[in-house]
């Protein structure tokens, strides 16, 4: 039975580098994503011998927030997409750019934990789109503005699928995670981030008369909104079985880890998808202290590159943003907050 425990322990080990190094190097992997987990999700179960009726309960009901959300907030923003980006113009006009820019970056991150983090990643395009600034200077508010929607989108569980995810795998004992518990956990530590990024923001901008660039005018149709939110569902009931089947693996080696250490590993963020991070590492076992410091962990560093996060890779592909740019940009803010972050987690 020992021996049979190791070998379950190694595949497991085997299936999460399947999984963290697979959708970064193979084009089809990556853009496939939500099939290529949902194999990975099945098979850990399977070698893991965790099935249940009550997990595939979860997997089927998990994802049902989430999915709601996404579908009618994007049914809704394709009808009043034009008064968007009126309406930022007449912001623009009445209060000036700047300040224009630090409200919208906070107000975005903040309402994203609402609206979703696809959601807000869309209206930052059309935002970014209409705004009178020159190519760099959208890309930076491009940036930090992903940023803000990657924290702010955290603090519930129907804003990303890290949230979902993270809730779900500690609605039981010892944290008994409600709606509420990320807002308790992370809100201190990250309402400070977005008031912080919206005045970092504000400072990178310069008024121009060159709106010509960095533009979407597509509009998507009702059913791009559907097929959209059924890959949202597909995700994240491959999430719930991943978190499943990997719980072993992560009882053996994340719980042993110490705060501090899992604030860096996460760090890997920067350019795998911190959902599936988060399903993989995140068990009940995990102390309080360790869950703060491998969630902000997550949430910083997935800012830095554009597989890090699902606003970096929406708001890059239809603003066609490249890997170099963007990097340029949000690696220095990346470290800088990851670095003062560490700092206060030290001081607890």
């Amino acid at each position: 039975m020992l021996d049979l425990g190791y070998l379950s322990i190694g595949a497991l080990a085997v299936i999460m580098g399947i999984i963290l190094l697979l959708p970064f190097s193979v084009k089809k992997v990556e853009s496939e994503l939500e099939a290529f987990l949902l194999l990975m999700g099945l098979v850990a179960v399977t070698v893991s011998g965790r099935w249940s009726l009550h997990l595939v309960g979860d997997a089927l009901t998990a994802p049902v927030g989430i999915t709601v959300a996404v579908l009618l907030a994007g049914l809704i923003f394709r009808r009043v997409r034009p008064r968007l980006r009126r309406a930022m113009g007449d912001i623009v006009w009445l209060v000036g750019l700047r300040p224009a820019a630090a409200g919208f970056v906070f107000l975005l991150g903040l309402c994203s934990s609402l609206v979703t983090a696809i959601i807000a990643a869309l209206i930052l395009v059309e935002v970014v789109s209409a705004l009178r600034i020159n190519r760099a200077d959208k890309v930076r508010l491009v940036v930090f503005a992903c940023y803000s929607i990657g924290l702010g989108a955290a603090l519930s569980p129907i804003g990303e699928p890290l949230s979902t995810i993270v809730t779900a795998k500690l609605k039981g004992p010892p944290h008994f995670a409600d709606f509420f518990f990320l807002t308790r956990l992370l809100g201190p530590w990250l309402l400070p981030g977005l008031l912080l990024l919206s005045g970092w923001s504000a400072l990178q901008l310069r008024p121009t008369a060159d709106d010509s660039i960095l533009t979407d005018d597509t509009t998507e149709a009702d059913s791009g909104v559907v097929l959209r939110s059924g890959k949202v569902y597909i995700f994240v009931i491959a999430l719930v079985l991943l978190g499943a089947g990997l719980a072993p693996l992560a009882e053996h080696a994340a719980a042993q880890i110490p705060a501090w250490g899992l604030y860096w590993l996460n760090s890997t963020s920067a350019v795998l998808d911190n959902a599936t991070l988060a399903a993989a590492e995140i068990v009940p076992a995990l102390s309080e202290q360790q869950l703060l410091s491998a969630l902000l962990g997550m949430v910083l560093a997935g800012g830095m590159l554009i597989p890090g996060n699902i606003p970096n890779i929406v708001c890059a592909a239809k603003l066609d943003i490249r890997s170099r740019e963007w990097a340029v940009v949000a690696v220095p803010v990346g470290l800088a907050l990851m670095a003062g972050y560490f700092v206060l987690l030290l001081a607890l």
